[in-house]
């Protein structure tokens, strides 16, 4: 008697059980259409800010990579054409570039990258108009650039590319979570839509870039301002 209360029990148990779970299950609603990700510009007014700290605080530069690690990025600052990379060999410690001023830059590579369009090229690469490449962009607190004359790959492609080796100075930085924010002299750049968006917010210039496309936010031209009418003359 008492084997086939326990038993009797642990049904009853079991049937509640089932009857608990059935209460949490959720079903996707076939109709639900997911919100489009913001501009790249909302994205960097609305995104909360990343602890600087995770990211190289107190350096020269803060440095990410995204999580696919696809994108490697820094907040770093140039002088003329060189800018302070710390994965990178570059020129901007040279004693020549004295004469530069020193100004804060955004700056990400690519492993996989789209080709810039014809209307983003900015460089005739000393007059052959040869070898401006995508895998680049770069944000100034005036502008934003997609790709640059080169010959050869960056150190992006030499880890992460088609043929990367998956290891070197980028794979050891961290990464920059989906839909966080990281901000250093005036600049920001944030993790999200399957690439990252950088920009001055406040001039509104911004860039983003993604495996697979890019774009560049620009400011409105200012409207030339209408000349003054002349008075009338009086007879």
């Amino acid at each position: 008697m008492e084997r086939m209360r326990r038993t009797s029990l642990g049904i009853l148990a079991a049937f509640l059980a089932l009857a608990a779970t059935a209460c949490t299950v959720t079903q996707k609603d076939p109709d639900y259409v997911p919100p489009a990700p913001l501009p790249a510009l909302e994205q960097l007014k609305q995104a909360p800010l990343t602890d600087p700290a995770t990211l190289g605080a107190g350096q020269d530069s803060l440095s990410f990579v995204t999580a696919d690690r696809n994108i490697v990025c820094s907040l770093t600052s140039a002088r003329g054409e060189h800018v302070n990379l710390p994965y990178e060999q570059n020129g901007f410690g040279g004693s020549g570039n004295g004469k530069f001023a020193t100004v804060p830059v955004a700056h990400c590579e690519l492993g996989a990258y789209p080709k810039p369009s014809a209307k983003d090229i900015r460089d005739d690469c000393a007059g052959t108009g040869l070898g401006y490449l995508g895998g680049t962009a770069l944000l100034t607190p005036a502008e934003a650039v997609y790709g640059e004359c080169r010959s050869g790959v960056t150190q992006q492609e030499t880890e992460f590319g088609p043929k990367g080796t998956r290891n070197g100075p980028i794979s050891q930085l961290p990464v920059l979570e989906d839909g966080k924010n990281v901000e250093r002299n005036g600049l920001r750049c944030s993790a999200y839509n399957g690439g990252v968006a950088c920009g001055n917010v406040s001039a509104g210039v911004a860039f983003f870039v993604a495996r697979d496309r890019y774009e560049l936010i620009l400011p409105a031209p200012k409207a030339a301002s209408a000349a003054p009418s002349e008075a009338p003359k009086t007879p």
